[in-house]
């Protein structure tokens, strides 16, 4: 049977009469990976300063569970690929992927952005602020508490740009959320029933369904949420 090298391609044989040629498939090559998981990436207006954290944070608590990199992107809905990319500390995932690996591994966010045990009184300054967004930066959340600790209650600052919706995933059993809007208005919608907010309005919902928030306004809201945990799991 005879071959033909690489090195020296055949002439193109006409195909055959009432048969048409089958396209080629598109190749799979990076790019093709690359845009499965580029949504999943945070915009770069977030702290660059917590991804070696989020990073150690994960792989920590993967492991303690057993779980491979496949089993973690099955049960987060979160690629591979990115959660190579945290673990090794060179990509920042949004708020919304840490929401969805949080929920996976059954702890609190603040298990994945804690840093190290401190003690007494602690000033957390704007100028170094710990900032979390979404992939196009219309959604922001400011931890108002130290990076010590998992935390059975967290306390946050959330801005949200005019026209943007932020969905979030199901929290864990038993996860409320009270919010107080600060300047503007927002629409919080939880499991399909929305809640109008204009400034100075609070709501208090069970946070273990999904919900989002909505900016209808003509200028950016800012929100003051506390969230609080049944446990608090490190």
């Amino acid at each position: 049977m005879k071959t033909v090298r690489e090195s020296s391609p055949a002439p193109k044989a006409a195909a055959p009469r009432g048969r048409r040629p089958r396209p080629r498939p598109a190749p799979k090559g990076p790019a093709r990976v690359e845009s499965a998981w580029a949504y999943e990436v945070a915009h770069r207006g977030a702290s660059a300063d917590l991804t070696p954290i989020v990073g150690h944070n994960l792989k920590r608590l993967r492991s303690q569970r057993g779980l491979s990199l496949e089993r973690m992107a099955q049960a987060s809905g979160v690629s591979r690929a990115m959660l190579g990319q945290i673990e090794l500390s060179q990509s920042t995932p949004t708020i919304n992927v840490l929401w969805k690996i949080a929920a996976a591994l059954d702890v609190p966010f603040s298990a994945l952005i804690s840093d190290r045990p401190t003690g007494g009184t602690v000033v957390l300054t704007a100028a170094h602020a710990k900032i979390l967004t979404s992939h196009d930066g219309t959604y922001s959340s400011r931890a108002l508490f130290p990076f010590d600790i998992p935390r059975k209650v967290e306390f946050y600052e959330l801005h949200l740009a005019t026209g943007a919706i932020e969905r979030a995933d199901p929290h864990p059993p038993g996860t409320t959320e009270n919010l107080v809007v600060s300047q503007g208005s927002v629409e919080i919608t939880v499991d399909d029933k929305p809640h109008g907010l204009e400034t100075g309005d609070a709501i208090l919902f069970e946070a273990d369904v999904p919900h989002s928030y909505r900016n209808p306004g003509t200028t950016d809201a800012v929100m003051y949420l506390v969230m609080t945990y049944t446990d608090a799991v490190g």
